[in-house]
């Protein structure tokens, strides 16, 4: 069902994970779709696999974003979706945060979400959609996960005051909250691979459908929110997690 044909969308981080799956899933529904990410080759490669427009952008550096929205411009000419989903996850345990990783953590997944929004609004459409990547962990208290924990909440906390001062425009934003999914993004971290393996064997025992979500029931749910289907979802955080948020002493 093409529910999103003669629409354009954006991406960020759209070169691997729940990005890509966004991507291709957008795609499929008919959108134009243009993505970002940092690694040229990385993202041109996604954009050719996809067939979807490539553009390398750090959202970390305004000066990207600035050149990213001429780009837009240039190739859709506005945007009916965004989807901000570029981000990074760092652990690392109270006592032991560096200024450096506090700032890194919190320039990709808070500030450069923000102006993210801020330097696309004047090529937005009415009616447009804006769609956050955020995370559970923005509630769980999970260990070693302060900082990240921290730039996701304060992504749903401005998603739902953007969500109000949008209203006028109709454009909806909401957040997405996924529990543990299946990406790349634990062996970005510097971990081992067997503490990767640990860590995740120990995920998966807190959640009680016992797997770990795929990048595609990711997509499939902001695919849905960009959609015309969710014309009167706004100011939303939905989780999507197996179950983790029900009640951690269910999931144990």
């Amino acid at each position: 069902m093409k529910n999103l044909e003669g629409k354009t969308a954006l991406v960020t981080g759209g070169n691997s994970g729940i990005g890509f799956a966004t991507a291709k899933a957008l795609a499929e529904h008919g959108a134009r779709v243009m993505i970002t990410g940092r690694s040229t080759d990385k993202v041109y490669s996604a954009a050719e696999s996809l067939s979807v427009i490539g553009s390398v952008a750090d959202v970390s550096d305004l000066s990207a974003i600035e050149k990213l929205v001429s780009q837009v411009k240039e190739e859709l000419g506005s945007l009916d979706i965004l989807f901000v989903n570029a981000g990074i996850f760092a652990p690392a345990p109270v006592g032991q945060i560096s200024e450096e990783m506090f700032d890194h953590q919190m320039g990709i997944n808070f500030k450069g979400a923000v102006f993210t929004i801020e330097k696309l609004l004047p090529v937005l459409n009415e009616g447009a959609s804006i769609i956050n990547l955020s995370s559970i962990n923005a509630y769980t208290g999970m260990p070693m996960t302060a900082i990240y924990a921290a730039s996701k909440a304060a992504l749903n906390s401005y998603t739902r005051t953007a969500a109000t001062e949008l209203a006028p425009r109709k454009i909806r934003v909401n957040a997405v909250n996924p529990g543990p999914t299946e990406t790349a993004i634990f062996g970005k971290t510097g971990m081992s691979q067997d503490e990767i393996s640990g860590f995740a064997q120990a995920l998966q025992a807190r959640i009680p459908l016992k797997r770990f979500g795929q990048p595609e029931e990711i997509a499939n749910l902001v695919t849905f929110l960009a959609s015309d289907d969710a014309a009167f979802i706004t100011g939303a955080e939905i989780n999507i997690d197996g179950g983790c948020n029900i009640n951690p002493l269910l999931s144990s």
